[in-house]
């Protein structure tokens, strides 16, 4: 049960290094704009504050890959980052988009279940 909630942290991780590169460098290019439904002018004006989020989706991967990194010792860092993002989840699916809630909310919530399994 270690690994796969190990795997799952990992697999958490690596989604928010990707939203961070859709929202730092990809928010106004074709990619982005297709991600997040936006118009070219509304992704430019809003560019700046798409950056700042993307960083903070760097933290919470930076987190997971720290608690990862710590093997046992790291259980309670990935618990905490994976509330971060559970909570972060929950609070973008009320406010921006319910698809919020499949991309972050539910995966955090299994990977906390597997790791309190484990």
């Amino acid at each position: 049960m270690s690994f796969l909630s190990n795997l799952v942290v990992a697999l958490i991780g690596i989604l928010h290094v990707y939203i961070l590169v859709l929202e730092m460098f990809l928010w106004d290019k074709p990619a982005g704009l297709k991600a997040f439904r936006q118009t070219k002018e509304a992704a430019t004006a809003s560019k700046v504050l798409a950056a700042n989020q993307g960083l903070y989706n760097g933290f919470l991967a930076a987190g997971l890959f720290w608690g990862l990194i710590l093997g046992q010792g790291g259980h309670s860092v990935k618990v905490f980052f994976l509330c971060c993002v559970l909570i972060a989840g929950l609070y973008g699916a009320a406010t921006a988009s319910r698809k919020i809630l499949f991309i972050q909310t539910i995966p955090a919530s299994i990977g906390l279940i597997l790791l309190f399994l484990s």
